[in-house]
């Protein structure tokens, strides 16, 4: 996204994400399924960091608050934090080669995870299971997936 352009494929792209997080999936996917939002919020912070950065990425996650239910302002909090070290380190991930790159975005899972766990735990719901931990492994393996569909969106975009 050039500065004169439309931001019509990263919203069009976020849109998708949060269909993708509300979806009903039946219980074994559903146990696997990645948080789509912040893979896409992640992938635009990489790409476009002038345009998708920390305050985006907290609006972002205000709307996948009230949109998921939880507690309003922890997807936001999670996401901020996240799309901080990305845009942080994104001169320097953006050379990765993609598998490189999805060592780099299981770490970022990972901390929204164990951050997701440490809000849960302070509103009193700490039960850890290993479907916890699921969804962190299956982003990672879904990122060059995600990389390359968004980067056509966003060339042809």
């Amino acid at each position: 996204m050039t500065n004169n352009s439309a931001p019509l494929p990263y919203i069009f792209t976020l849109i998708l994400a949060m269909a993708a997080r509300i979806a009903p999936l039946p219980p074994i996917l559903a146990d696997i399924n990645p948080d789509w939002v912040l893979l896409v919020l992640i992938y635009w912070s990489l790409a476009t960091p002038e345009h998708t950065g920390v305050f985006s990425a907290w609006i972002i996650g205000l709307l996948v608050d009230v949109l998921t239910g939880r507690l309003l302002g922890q997807n936001a909090l999670i996401y901020a934090v996240v799309c901080y070290f990305v845009v942080r380190l994104h001169k320097r991930i953006r050379h990765y080669p993609v598998p490189q790159q999805s060592v780099f975005v299981f770490f970022c899972l990972l901390l929204a995870y164990l951050l997701t766990y440490w809000l849960e735990t302070l509103q009193g719901k700490s039960a850890l299971s290993l479907h916890f931990w699921w969804p962190v492994f299956s982003g990672a393996l879904f990122w060059p997936g995600v990389f390359i569909l968004l980067r056509i969106i966003r060339i042809r975009g």
